[in-house]
């Protein structure tokens, strides 16, 4: 008696095909209980979404050189004590000047100084060259034409897995009358546009 090769004693070719990709996704499954493998690059992009200003932090090194970093991450804590939050990446070329320094200035870029947004993002020994300052009450330089000024003393900081976060205590501040802010979503410089909600 001849067998016929899909009678049972071998999977036809289409279920075969499906035995397999089911051994294959068992394979690369994730145990019971394990976590799945975190797509960093897809987790910035989607932080992305949540539209925030720029603001340029300064402070003076230890031999009073001014320096300065580009950061989106700062926010309010507290009004009393009037706190604020900025974070620094552990592998920023100013860290250890920004934890050894007495005094920081958070400076809020206006929607006209994307420029120096981007001069200030990049590690470089020329940030300062052409750009109007004047040094604030406690030392940290003052960037001319921000929308606003927070001029701080250290308060605390803290581990924040690949970067550290500053908490500072604001000692004096001011705000510009008129201006709109720079914009940072999606990985790009924005403006306000459109009537206010």
């Amino acid at each position: 008696m001849q067998t016929h090769p899909d009678n049972g004693l071998r999977p036809a070719p289409r279920k075969a095909a499906r035995e397999a990709l089911t051994e294959r996704a068992q394979e690369t499954a994730p145990a019971p209980g394990a976590t799945p493998a975190f797509d960093s690059r897809a987790f910035r992009q989607a932080l992305g979404h949540f539209a925030t200003g720029v603001a340029v932090v300064t402070a003076r090194g230890p031999g009073g050189e001014a320096i300065g970093m580009t950061m989106t991450s700062f926010n309010s804590v507290s009004l009393e004590p009037p706190l604020v939050l900025f974070s620094v990446a552990r592998t920023a070329w100013s860290l250890p000047a920004m934890l050894a320094a007495d005094a920081y200035a958070v400076n809020v870029l206006d929607g006209t100084q994307a420029r120096l947004s981007d001069r200030f993002a990049r590690a470089s020994t020329d940030k300062w060259a052409s750009v109007a300052h004047r040094s604030g009450a406690h030392g940290a330089p003052l960037i001319d034409g921000a929308l606003a000024h927070f001029e701080c003393a250290p308060w605390a900081s803290h581990d924040g897995g690949d970067h550290v976060l500053f908490l500072a205590r604001v000692l004096r501040f001011e705000a510009a009358g008129a201006g709109e802010p720079l914009i940072f979503f999606r990985g790009r410089y924005h403006r306000l546009a459109g009537a206010d909600l």
